[in-house]
């Protein structure tokens, strides 16, 4: 099979990122018809259809999907190769510094309170490194889902039992979170309220605990983020079961109580792609992400 160049490349990811040829086009400064002549090209040497082509513009196939994401990460590769290869020249010369852009991903309260801490030791040790932070919520394919988009280069995620990690990605758990149950300061039976809840709350681990308790109802209010279901909380809406790194926002309004040891348990991890992971910028996150009390 014929290789892709690197233009064919920033074409599919184009048109995959503004949904048609004449957008993709535009971004990159070409003609249309180069655009379509690039992806039936590209097409041709994959052996499949990368687009499905209609009135409203084109969107992805499957095989398509797979292609513009490992064409995100191969030209991801071509951004960093410059600056892998400056400091392997330096190496032993006590100046192998990374630098560039790093972007990471990651779930709300793991942005506000994990990262902080280990992108300030980060860039006080390496400042060539410029961090883009990205939040992304955890569901679906989450956080994790754009490292294997290529959208990341590491990710902050909420990671299942067993083997966590997703398939074909690198990656290892950071901390385990132990659930709380938050009431409203004061009430005498929180756990006579209504249950507030929101979608990104626990996974399907969690859940079997949640559904072995007879004494938690069905959630009767849903909120956005966990943010406001600490809010909804502290103004006597109900109660919630929500993890450590959520309720570092809590306020005098509401009182937390704990589960017990047979509560249940988040993982809390980085993700990142077998390539990137042997980058020196990645490498650093990951050893000040490692050294952070959670």
């Amino acid at each position: 099979m014929a290789e892709l160049l690197p233009q064919e490349l920033r074409i599919l990811v184009a048109v995959a990122e503004t949904g048609g040829f004449t957008a993709a086009a535009a971004r990159l400064g070409i003609g249309q018809s180069a655009v379509s002549h690039s992806v039936r090209g590209s097409e041709g040497k994959v052996g499949a259809v990368l687009f499905e082509r209609g009135r409203a513009g084109a969107s992805p196939t499957p095989a398509g999907e797979r292609a513009v994401a490992l064409g995100r990460r191969i030209l991801r590769l071509y951004e960093v190769l410059g600056a892998e290869a400056r400091a392997a020249g330096r190496a032993g010369s006590g100046r192998d510094e990374p630098a560039g852009v790093l972007r990471v991903a990651a779930f709300r309260s793991a942005a506000l309170h994990l990262l902080p801490p280990a992108l300030e030791r980060l860039t006080a040790r390496h400042p060539g490194i410029r961090p883009e932070v990205r939040v992304v919520r955890e569901l679906g394919a989450g956080t994790a889902g754009e490292v294997a988009a290529g959208r990341a280069d590491l990710g902050i995620a909420t990671l299942g039992p067993g083997d966590p990690v997703p398939p074909g990605l690198l990656g290892g758990v950071l901390a385990h979170e132990t659930y709380a149950l938050v009431h409203p300061a004061g009430h005498p039976d929180p756990r006579a309220l209504p249950l507030l809840d929101w979608d990104e709350n626990c996974g399907s681990y969690t859940r079997d605990w949640w559904r072995s308790q007879d004494w938690i109802p069905p959630a009767t209010l849903k909120a956005e983020d966990d943010a406001m279901v600490l809010t909804m909380v502290g103004r006597g809406l109900g109660m919630a079961i929500l993890p450590e790194l959520s309720l570092r926002e809590a306020t005098e309004a509401v009182e937390i109580a704990p589960l017990g040891p047979g509560g249940p348990v988040r993982q809390v991890g980085y993700v990142t792609t077998p390539e990137s992971a042997t980058t020196l910028a990645v490498r650093a996150l990951i050893r000040e992400l490692r050294a952070e009390k959670v």
